[in-house]
């Protein structure tokens, strides 16, 4: 699944201000406790760091000559 920074920032203003209930558009997650939370978080910038870095262009250049 991919996750968005809005998503992300969402979590994080609930574990800012104490709440343990989360929207997401037409979604609401409840989590048990700020350790369920955190690690919600955890997994949502693993997966955003991960996107980042897949869709990051790599350039190799190769150059040959003849040479004496």
């Amino acid at each position: 699944m991919s996750y968005t920074q809005a998503q992300l920032k969402a979590l994080k203003k609930a574990l800012a201000t104490g709440e343990h209930r989360v929207s997401f558009g037409d979604k609401t997650v409840e989590y048990r406790s700020v350790a369920d939370l955190q690690a919600a978080i955890r997994t949502v910038e693993a997966e955003i760091a991960r996107s980042a870095g897949a869709s990051a262009k790599r350039q190799i250049r190769v150059t040959t000559a003849k040479g004496f």
